[in-house]
């Protein structure tokens, strides 16, 4: 096995992908063969396994339809009943469990998104939240903190009293500004939208960030400030937009958006894509991809989707 670190989140994901591949009824012998060489590249890839499977027991006498259906669309009811009693957990398809990672955190947290999902509230102080996909949040208006768990989020804060968004790598002090804050298990960027913020790292001096600015925290501390465009639309408009962009680059960020497996063959990765893409039809999209691109989208079911190279007309 591979003794190079694996990200456990990852690693859960990826273990719930295969786990809906293989309740979707379309697997075949090549992709067990598959799962198992990525069970055996690394510790992490078959602890993420048992843990799916074990799951998987809990969940034996749910229908393999309903478990797909689940996974297409998660339903904040049920959600909201899972919250109040995670030991109900049956209640709930362990594939779809399984790729929201199961992060107590998460269930608890006072608001959430599941994959494909966007949410904007307004607060109590007049401050304005987006969440994008499958992100997760902790608001104490009170207390002027918003706590971020997962994902990425949005914060528009109109008046001159500073709100703190917290994260994993720093804090982030927000007042007559607007700021987009994305966190993973690596590090988390910021980017301004307009105004300026304070940032404190957890390592290093603190810096201020302004309009069109954006940097990337983590454990280290900052890294350099970069530009970017403030004005071109984003997932907060709903829109994925791509300038020139590698089509492997920009189909892992549309894979963010869509429940199940993404996949595509290395010798599309480096070509080349321009446009801007409506996130609420992630199947739309790719299929503009196929009408521009020399590529060929093969759908076993929703949630299992292989880009191929396209075949030559004869």
């Amino acid at each position: 096995m591979n003794s190079q670190a694996v990200d456990p989140r990852q690693a859960v994901r990826a273990a719930a992908q295969w786990l809906a591949l293989l309740e979707s009824g379309g697997a075949n012998e090549q992709d067990r063969v598959n799962l198992q060489r990525w069970r055996d590249a690394h510790a992490t890839h078959e602890q993420a396994w048992q843990k799916a499977q074990a799951l998987r027991q809990r969940f034996a006498d749910l229908p393999p339809a309903l478990a797909m259906s689940s996974l297409d669309r998660p339903d904040p009811g049920r959600r909201v009943v899972l919250k109040r009693a995670l030991g109900a957990v049956a209640l709930v398809p362990a594939a779809w469990l399984i790729s929201r990672q199961l992060p107590l955190d998460v269930w608890r947290a006072d608001l959430h998104t599941a994959t494909g999902e966007r949410s904007k509230v307004q607060l109590a102080d007049g401050s304005t939240l987006q969440l994008n996909t499958a992100s997760a949040v902790d608001v104490d208006v009170q207390a002027r903190r918003v706590k971020l768990i997962e994902g990425e989020m949005s914060l528009k804060v109109p008046g001159s009293l500073p709100m703190t968004v917290q994260t994993r790598f720093g804090n982030v002090i927000v007042s007559q500004s607007e700021v987009c804050v994305r966190q993973d298990s690596r590090g988390c960027r910021v980017s301004m939208y307009h105004g300026a913020v304070q940032l404190q790292p957890l390592q290093g001096a603190a810096l201020a960030l302004r309009a069109g600015q954006q940097v990337n925290l983590g454990a280290a501390g900052a890294g350099a400030i970069v530009p970017f465009d403030a004005l071109a639309p984003g997932w907060r408009e709903g829109v994925l937009l791509a300038n020139n962009q590698p089509l492997g680059d920009f189909l892992r960020e549309l894979g963010l958006y869509r429940p199940g497996i993404l996949r595509w063959e290395p010798e599309l990765e480096n070509l080349r894509v321009t446009g801007s893409f409506l996130l609420d039809d992630t199947d739309r999209v790719l299929a503009l991809l196929a009408a521009s691109l020399p590529l060929e989208v093969h759908s076993r079911t929703r949630y299992w989707v292989t880009l191929l190279p396209r075949k030559n007309s004869v």
